[in-house]
């Protein structure tokens, strides 16, 4: 009879398991930065950029005024609270706040996208 896994078959599953877990691992420390605003764009178009580090709710309005879609940013994240959508699957979503992290809301043809701002302000270089 032959066996089915020897003991380098366990090494190498072993081994494969733990480098899966080091790179996962990495991927979370290493890979996206902290965004400091989020854009929300509504049928293609900016609806508004906001800044992450100041608690807010923001209602997303459609064409007549109805609230679809209520953003809420508190603690650094963003979270999409409530929608009319039928299936709702973006207020399901986790909240976010690493650079290109997104929440979108098909329905609504709403995405919300954490972006870095461009303005630094003045260095002391450049003075």
């Amino acid at each position: 009879m032959h066996r089915k896994f020897g003991r380098n078959d366990v090494i190498l599953i072993v081994c494969l398991i733990l480098l899966c877990l080091v790179a996962y691992g990495g991927i979370r420390l290493f890979g996206a930065k902290k965004g400091n605003e989020v854009t929300i764009t509504k049928d293609g178009q900016v609806y508004g950029t906001y800044a992450l580090n100041e608690n807010q709710t923001i209602e997303i309005t459609d064409k007549d005024g109805k609230v679809t879609n209520t953003l809420v940013i508190a603690d650094g994240k963003a979270d999409m609270k409530d929608a009319d959508c039928p299936d709702r699957l973006c207020v399901k979503q986790k909240a976010i706040s690493r650079q290109n992290e997104n929440i979108v809301c098909l329905p609504n043809k709403i995405v919300v996208t954490v972006t870095e701002s461009d303005a630094k302000g003045v260095d002391g270089f450049a003075q």
